[in-house]
């Protein structure tokens, strides 16, 4: 006995469909983990960065409140505050964050990381950041 055409034909077209919806599911998880691993290594790179400029703001300004307590003067809060921006000034595109009270530094710097992948997901800025804290030793 004989098979209709039209019903072999129509199993072999689904076939055709389901293997396009997973070769369809299998090209968009790719392009996902592409932007993991490419937009999340730009971000993890730009923590780092963050982090050591803040790390060196904080010690900057640590060592100018050095001076000035050598000198037998009481370190300013306002010319601390302004040598740790003026450390942050010298990488573009980082913003921070600086507070002075007592003897505590505390710098906090950002940058936004712009992304290649993620945006095909509407993901279209990461945000990366660091933070250092200092204490001026001898501050009461």
């Amino acid at each position: 006995m004989a098979h209709p055409g039209p019903p072999i034909r129509r199993r072999s077209d689904e076939r055709g469909a389901s293997l396009s919806a997973f070769v369809a599911t299998v090209v968009v998880a790719l392009l996902l983990m592409g932007g993991l691993v490419i937009d999340g290594g730009r971000r993890s790179s730009a923590d780092r960065e963050c982090q050591q400029v803040a790390t060196e703001a904080a010690r900057a300004a640590t060592d100018a409140g050095a001076v000035a307590r050598a000198a037998g003067v009481t370190p300013d809060p306002a010319d601390l505050k302004r040598v740790a921006q003026s450390v942050v000034a010298t990488h573009p595109g980082l913003t921070a964050s600086v507070v002075v009270t007592g003897g505590t530094i505390q710098v906090s710097t950002r940058r936004v990381v712009p992304t290649t992948f993620l945006s095909l997901i509407g993901v279209n800025q990461l945000e990366a950041g660091g933070q250092a804290s200092v204490a001026l030793l001898g501050t009461p």
